[in-house]
């Protein structure tokens, strides 16, 4: 069985970064997981932003279909118990009742070390954990990096233009590795 991740809604967000975490899972690097909580939120975040309801609900529909075993279930009981911020401790719980070893989120500081260390989690930035998919996996990652950007109708059509939109995501390290790699 692959690595398990859950992935918090801020890394599900931002298009291009979602598409290479899911393309990644699809290739079997690690599994997804996610709570319904978790996908509210996102769904709430991206039609905030302007993204008509019905292509939310299309793209989320789509992740569930192709991750099925991806939903956690069974952990709003844990949630008072955690003690990390409180508008996170729902993606805690989820963490700790799947048995995730790590939580992929860019809010770092909502889990402070000592909210985790009890449950042996570590919370990561999506940066670290392509880089990790990309030191353990570098022929499937760079393989899914070029499937995702040939997959585009317009631009990214290349690993190479796509790198900068994943930088501006918050992925500098993991882009400048990736450019290192392909030269």
């Amino acid at each position: 069985m692959t690595f398990p991740a859950l992935l918090d809604a801020c890394v599900l967000y931002p298009a291009y970064l979602c598409d290479t975490l899911l393309r990644l899972a699809e290739a079997e690097a690690y599994r997804p997981l996610w709570s319904a909580d978790i996908l509210d939120e996102l769904r709430r975040n991206v039609v905030d932003a302007g993204v008509p309801a019905d292509r939310v609900d299309r793209r989320i529909n789509h992740m569930r279909r192709y991750f099925p075993d991806a939903t956690v279930t069974g952990y709003e009981h844990l949630i008072d118990g955690m003690t990390n911020d409180p508008k996170d401790r729902h993606v805690l719980a989820a963490a700790v009742r799947t048995g995730a070893e790590v939580m992929v989120t860019f809010n770092l500081r909502d889990f402070p070390e000592t909210t985790l260390k009890p449950y042996d989690i570590a919370a990561i930035h999506p940066d670290e954990f392509l880089l990790d998919q990309l030191d353990l996996y570098p022929g499937r990652t760079l393989e899914v990096l070029e499937q995702q950007a040939a997959s585009y109708r317009r631009e990214p059509t290349t690993v190479a233009a796509l790198l900068p939109l994943l930088e501006r995501t918050g992925l500098p390290q993991f882009a400048a590795e990736v450019r290192r790699h392909i030269r």
